[in-house]
């Protein structure tokens, strides 16, 4: 009796192995390398990007919330902010990691001056309308007017400001948000280092395709230090570490030219 039992009970644990192990083959990878408590060495795991799509991703962890010309900030997003010594806001909840990242960049001699922080629906609309106005004024096209508004300051509802997550950093030596801020030495230690802390420059030059927005050396986000690392490590940007990076070519937004100079003043006009 006991040597049939056991036979039953080796088979049908056999069955549940076989059944497991086309879909883990079919991901590939290992279990463990997922953010989180270690996983058995033995247990296949699946990409960050294969986990889940954004929609699931971000409900799980409010660091991975997207936001862009394709995502929307939730209609009920509430967020608790922390106030910086130079009166700009930010979620809570970054506010001791950033604090850290920029008392050790001065630390090590610079000079980083946060300039934007967390904006409120009616500041992004006030920005994105004078934008519009602005582009008319040009003289583009009417119908076109909106969308090349959008290029330089993202809709109302679509910016990532808005989420508190986000932030633009810049040289106290060169306060300008063009290109050559890459060239400052504060952004080249906050580009070296920034994922330390938890934050990914959010918009690299050579993702402008997949994010729908040109280069912006200045422009962090906060995404959590495990995160931070995995994008690090594997130079994805955040659409395709959520598995969003898939979107028609006609959708995407032109990348931005580098913007005419000028100097960076309170809440700056950017995306």
């Amino acid at each position: 009796m006991n040597i049939r039992t056991n036979l039953i009970r080796t088979g049908a644990a056999l069955a549940a192995v076989l059944a497991l192990a086309p879909s883990a083959l079919a991901l590939g990878g290992r279990v463990g390398d997922i953010a989180g408590p270690a996983a058995p060495a033995a247990v296949w795991r699946i990409p960050a990007a294969s986990l889940t799509t954004a929609a699931q991703q971000t409900e799980a962890d409010w660091r991975l919330l997207l936001v862009n010309p394709w995502n929307a900030l939730p209609e009920d997003y509430e967020v608790e902010l922390a106030t910086l010594a130079n009166g700009l806001q930010v979620d809570a909840r970054i506010y001791d990691d950033l604090n850290d990242m920029l008392t050790d960049c001065r630390a090590a001699g610079l000079e980083p001056i946060v300039c934007s922080a967390y904006r409120t629906q009616a500041t992004q609309t006030r920005l994105y309308n004078n934008k519009v106005a602005r582009v008319r004024a040009s003289g583009v096209p009417e119908d076109q007017v909106e969308a090349e508004a959008a290029r330089w300051v993202a809709k109302p509802g679509t910016s990532e400001h808005q989420t508190g997550l986000a932030l633009d950093i810049v040289a106290a030596s060169y306060q300008i948000l063009d290109e050559k801020q890459e060239d400052t030495a504060e952004q080249q230690w906050l580009m070296e280092n920034s994922w330390k802390y938890g934050f990914i420059l959010r918009y690299p030059s050579e993702k402008s395709d997949v994010t729908g927005i040109g280069y912006e050396p200045w422009h962090y986000r906060y995404v959590g230090k495990a995160a931070a690392a995995e994008l690090h490590r594997t130079g994805l940007c955040l659409e395709e570490y959520l598995g969003e990076a898939a979107l028609p070519a006609a959708e995407l937004t032109p990348a931005q030219p580098v913007r005419p100079l000028e100097t960076v003043p309170p809440e700056t006009a950017d995306i």
